[in-house]
């Protein structure tokens, strides 16, 4: 498992797609504010080197004990949302909509993801204040998967795609959606 640190200096791919403009105290005041959370520092400490995008190929993949419906042994990390008003992108400011919009848990920050699935700060264990776990979400099948205790334990976990033989695109792995069970819930 790479440190923090390591992947703090070699996150972002270089692109400029998804970016939004350097982050400021004032922009993680707002951010706080609309979400209603406290976001945690080592998400904000990626966030003040690059204010969201893709990531690099070598960080793009979270690897997981079971199967979901992406894969039978990864979830997908190709970008991380960052904080500000870009016309045209989305960014963690959007997350009170998209989670009414797909009828996702609250209180979660969504980082990552597509409509159908994403990659979220989990608030609901450790209150607005706390440190939100990491969560799977799959929108389509009402199923969760804790990815980890917190944010910088996930970005510590990171690793290439690549590393998951035979695994090349969403549309083959759907085989897994008829298979996959409902995790629980926490009730909120």
């Amino acid at each position: 498992m790479a440190r923090f640190e390591e992947v703090k200096a070699a996150l972002w791919s270089g692109g400029t797609y998804g970016f939004q403009p350097s982050l400021t105290d004032e922009a993680v005041t707002e951010a706080e504010q609309v979400l209603g959370v406290r976001l945690p520092v080592s998400l904000l400490e990626l966030l003040r080197v690059q204010n969201g995008g893709e990531v690099s190929s070598g960080r793009d993949a979270f690897p997981t004990d079971q199967p979901t419906s992406w894969s039978a042994d990864h979830v997908p990390f190709g970008e991380l949302m960052g904080i500000g008003r870009r016309e045209r992108m989305v960014s963690l400011l959007d997350t009170p909509y998209l989670v009414d919009e797909w009828g996702l848990p609250s209180p979660v920050v969504l980082l990552s993801g597509d409509g159908h699935c994403w990659i979220a700060l989990d608030y609901r264990d450790c209150g607005r204040l706390g440190e939100p776990a990491v969560t799977w979400l799959d929108a389509d099948f009402d199923l969760e998967l804790r990815l980890a205790a917190d944010f910088r334990s996930f970005v510590e976990g990171l690793t290439s795609e690549g590393h998951f033989v035979g695994d090349v695109d969403r549309a083959a792995h759907r085989g897994f959606r008829g298979a996959l069970e409902p995790l629980p819930s926490p009730g909120y």
